[in-house]
């Protein structure tokens, strides 16, 4: 598998741009992107349910508006998730992945964003119902059209992906991945990353360290009130550079939209963790020895 897009190493994710976070208006959007664009991170994960599958839009205007030229950035979004909302006539969340509906759902997204071509293209999330075949037809269409440069996954296991691969490539992986939600080290989904070039990238990269008081917090909190020191840095630097440090190059999916948060998370791709410091963490996390 040989990648043809670069994306950002800090990737900004457009969750909580619109009503399910901090509703920004198109012109703040606009200056958003700017700023984003400005200082290294180009790379814009969407997902067509955000916002009850409006928020590509509401990204979109303020992409138009902001006059950043389309080359300048990468657009991921992804596909799948029947999610009961007012938008949607469901009754049950459920996943869909026939030909038309993987179509239909990349064209309405690329109207929304307001995009000729998608850089990368995702499967939400596995359903015990896809069938391989159908959708590389899907994906092959959308290919042969140019709506979408390359095709990916998110929160696939390695042999979910390795029956797709039985008829189509597949280019990338988002999955969970932080300090406190470290399993898929173990489970073979990074050795697939790194085995077969794929993309790997991280969604919710500070994983519960800010939310949860509990005792892998307090653990951790120790060992990072003198790693801050030590490398002039904050927590969630801290707990980025611990992700960056692993061997299948993870790009984490950044949610702020705090302009000062978005620098830090640049920043902390400067921090190399050293190899006793950043098993320290991992034993602090998991609250025992290595084996």
């Amino acid at each position: 598998m040989k990648n043809r897009i670069s994306y950002s190493k800090i990737i900004a994710g457009t969750m909580t741009w619109g009503s399910w976070g901090k509703k920004l208006s198109k012109e703040e959007i606009s200056h958003l992107i700017g700023y984003c664009v400005e200082n290294g991170i180009t790379t814009f994960d969407h997902a067509d349910i955000y916002g009850g599958y409006e928020n590509e839009e509401v990204f979109g205007n303020g992409f138009f508006h902001s006059k950043v030229p389309r080359e300048r950035v990468q657009l991921i979004t992804k596909c799948g998730i029947q999610y009961v909302c007012e938008a949607r006539d469901n009754t049950v969340k459920h996943y869909d992945y026939s030909k038309d509906y993987i179509i239909w759902s990349a064209e309405r997204s690329l109207t929304k964003l307001k995009t000729d071509y998608l850089d990368l293209f995702l499967l939400h999330r596995p359903s015990p119902l896809m069938q391989p075949d159908e959708i590389a037809e899907a994906i092959h269409h959308l290919q042969k059209e140019g709506k979408i440069r390359e095709f990916g996954v998110s929160n696939f296991s390695p042999s979910q992906i390795a029956l797709l691969e039985t008829v189509i490539p597949v280019s990338a992986n988002q999955v969970e991945f932080s300090l406190t939600a470290e399993k898929l080290m173990y489970d073979g989904t990074f050795d697939d990353c790194i085995m077969h070039n794929r993309t790997a990238m991280a969604w919710s990269p500070l994983g519960s360290y800010f939310r949860k008081k509990n005792k892998a917090r307090k653990r951790i909190k120790k060992v990072m009130k003198r790693l801050k020191k030590k490398y002039e840095a904050d927590s969630s630097q801290i707990l980025l550079a611990w992700i960056l440090k692993h061997p299948s190059k993870v790009h984490p999916v950044i949610g702020t939209t705090n302009k000062e948060r978005l620098m830090a998370s640049v920043k902390a791709t400067e921090i190399d963790l050293e190899l006793e410091d950043w098993f320290l963490l991992l034993v602090a996390s998991q609250g025992h020895k290595v084996p």
